[in-house]
């Protein structure tokens, strides 16, 4: 079996191209902030006896009990949110910050669910994770990513649940249950778009669940005023392309996605390669398309 083709990739980090899109990313210093206490707790575990000794003169209860939390980090919110992307650059900045630079970020691939085979999706999560702990060693720190991670991690108690789908949700609670006493050289974020069908278990075990929202119309506009910067366009115009991506009917307002991958390619293709981008390009593309619809909790 050839593991690593079940990671779309091992990055790293800290990663310089990460580092720069941290500044295209919208309220990143805020949701940094908001977790990355929590996060160096985790990633640095193994260096709360030494912190105790020193400011308390002993080992603290309540430092024992820290020790013993999961490392596992929920990201959960609508497709188009930025989860993924968060996840990615969160982790870039918390090993630069940290000093922890000889850190790995592996993500892993849907191919995790294998062929179908009977134990082939158990056995691939299994030996993904034995690497990711070989990697590790006794001194390096590991991330991994898992994206869309309802796939592997959906709630045992569905109906239509198959059963390869139930050994492969106990395996990966066995596997988060073993990077626990790794003393924080593994760090796992799973990143859903569907947290109502991820199992009980996994979600008791997140040391950290965090919703990612669609942007509102403060975030819209200033996304808005960020991405288009240069075309001159006027305060009345970017209020109009922020009410046309608002919440309409039955339709939600856009997501980041929406407006970054559906919208500036339509509108530049307008204009490219004849003439300037103008504001009627970008007006006629958010008029013509519609924002991703919402998706179910489960």
């Amino acid at each position: 079996m050839n593991v690593p083709q079940i990671f779309d990739y091992e990055l790293p980090l800290p990663d310089e191209a990460l580092g720069k899109q941290e500044s295209s990313l919208l309220g990143f210093d805020a949701a940094y902030d908001g977790v990355k206490q929590q996060l160096r707790l985790l990633l640095q575990v193994d260096e709360l006896g030494y912190w105790c000794q020193t400011h308390h003169g002993g080992v603290l209860p309540i430092c024992e009990l820290v020790t013993e939390q999961y490392p596992l980090i929920v990201f959960h919110g609508d497709v188009g949110t930025g989860k993924t992307v968060f996840a990615e650059c969160i982790s870039n900045r918390l090993a630069r910050e940290s000093g922890i630079e000889d850190t790995v970020l592996f993500k892993l691939s849907n191919r995790v669910r294998g062929s179908g085979k009977v134990g082939e999706m158990g056995s691939l999560i299994s030996d993904a994770f034995d690497k990711i702990s070989e990697s590790a060693g006794r001194s390096r720190r590991a991330v991994v990513l898992l994206d869309e991670g309802d796939s592997i991690a959906a709630s045992r108690d569905q109906q239509h649940s198959h059963h390869e789908d139930k050994v492969a949700v106990n395996t990966l609670i066995q596997c988060i249950d073993q990077v626990r006493r790794m003393g924080g050289r593994v760090v796992v974020f799973l990143c859903t778009n569907r947290i109502g069908a991820v199992d009980p278990a996994i979600l008791r075990r997140a040391a950290v669940v965090k919703v990612f929202e669609r942007p509102g119309i403060t975030e819209r506009r200033a996304l808005l005023s960020q991405d288009l910067e240069g075309l001159s366009l006027t305060d009345e115009q970017i209020d109009t392309l922020v009410s046309l991506t608002d919440e309409n009917g039955q339709h939600p307002a856009w997501t980041y996605s929406d407006i970054r991958t559906r919208l500036y390619p339509v509108a530049l293709g307008k204009a490219f390669p004849d003439r300037a981008l103008i504001f009627d390009d970008l007006m006629h593309a958010a008029q013509q398309l519609e924002a991703t619809p919402r998706m179910a909790s489960a």
